[in-house]
């Protein structure tokens, strides 16, 4: 099968394009043959072996995770024999981050456990958007920030993929004074999909408005953490779900303090991948969310995608399509 390989760590050019053996199922894996794969978070740090916890990670010479890409939707070809949740033919998707990475392959074997069923109303390019981004946001939202129908919600990079998501999902729930802060190249998208007021971050810091909000959804965490306490209103949330390293460990250590002193409270989301597809599955289905996409891109092209990504100049979700995918 083809597959893009990494065998050392470095920019875009060590990722190469590849035959290599396609997997055979163990007993409580399913083969799924990937139609689609978006690139995230753990792509560009994996690439580059930085930061520096992901050599102690994943490798300290050379990465001991060849293939990339976490988030897959596909179909299954073949079951595992002590599989009972799917059968072939199902069309899936998941987060694959916590059982080996792969789908940046024509084919990867994944546990049962970490692949849910997709809506016949959802396109295989649609699902792979969906998985790491929209538990990041919904985890982010719901379970750490606890989030209520007329609060104030910004979002430090709303025109992501964790952000644009984040913004629909905080729209279904009543959630109408939404801001969003990203470029000015992304501005006109986060304003159709909900946000009532936009920043862009290269002509205001939004840290230095007057405007306080009740909830803080960062997906970029580059401040320190007193800057967001600034506009945080006085019983306020602050929730990071990644960004900057330093500046997470110090919303790690220092957010404890601040909650002694203050009503306010900082917040890290601990991922629990695929938890919450089921409820992803209604939202879409009932019209109320739909992954902005970038792309698709070709397999042959994962390298650029991943550097682009980098960049952070992708609006939305940076998605892989297969050229056996009819069903895009």
């Amino acid at each position: 099968m083809k597959a893009i390989v990494l065998t050392k760590y470095g920019q875009s050019d060590v990722l190469q394009l590849k035959e290599v053996e396609k997997p055979t199922p163990k007993d409580n894996e399913v083969l799924v043959k990937v139609h689609a794969a978006s690139v995230n978070d753990w792509d560009w740090c994996l690439m580059r072996g930085t930061p520096f916890y992901i050599r102690l990670l994943c490798g300290f010479l050379k990465p001991k995770i060849q293939i990339l890409g976490a988030e897959i939707a596909g179909r299954v070809e073949v079951v595992g024999g002590n599989v009972t949740k799917f059968q072939p033919g199902d069309a899936v998707y998941g987060d694959v981050s916590e059982c080996g990475f792969g789908g940046f392959a024509e084919y990867v074997c994944v546990p049962e456990n970490a692949l849910a069923m997709k809506p016949d109303s959802m396109t295989f390019v649609e699902a792979a958007a969906i998985p790491h981004a929209a538990m990041l946001a919904v985890q982010g939202l719901y379970d750490q920030g606890q989030i209520q129908p007329g609060q104030k919600l910004l979002i430090n990079g709303a025109g992501g993929g964790v952000g644009t998501l984040g913004v629909q999902i905080a729209k279904s729930m009543g959630v109408v004074e939404i801001t969003g802060v990203d470029s000015s190249s992304k501005l006109d998208m986060m304003r159709s999909i909900g946000c009532v007021q936009t920043i862009d971050y290269t002509q205001k810091d939004f840290t230095q408005n007057k405007q306080c909000y009740d909830l803080i959804l960062d997906t970029k965490t580059n401040r320190s953490i007193f800057k967001y306490m600034g506009v945080l209103s006085p019983h306020g949330k602050y929730v990071t779900v990644g960004g900057s390293t330093p500046q997470l460990f110090q919303a790690l250590f220092l957010g404890a303090i601040i909650g002694l002193f203050s009503k306010k409270r900082v917040c890290l989301v601990n991922l629990k991948p695929n938890k919450d597809l089921d409820y992803m599955n209604e939202l879409f289905s009932s019209g109320k969310v739909k992954p902005m996409i970038d792309g698709p891109y070709q397999l042959s092209e994962v390298p650029e995608a991943i550097q682009y990504f980098g960049e952070g100049k992708h609006k939305g979700k940076v998605v892989i399509t297969l050229e056996h995918n009819k069903e895009t």
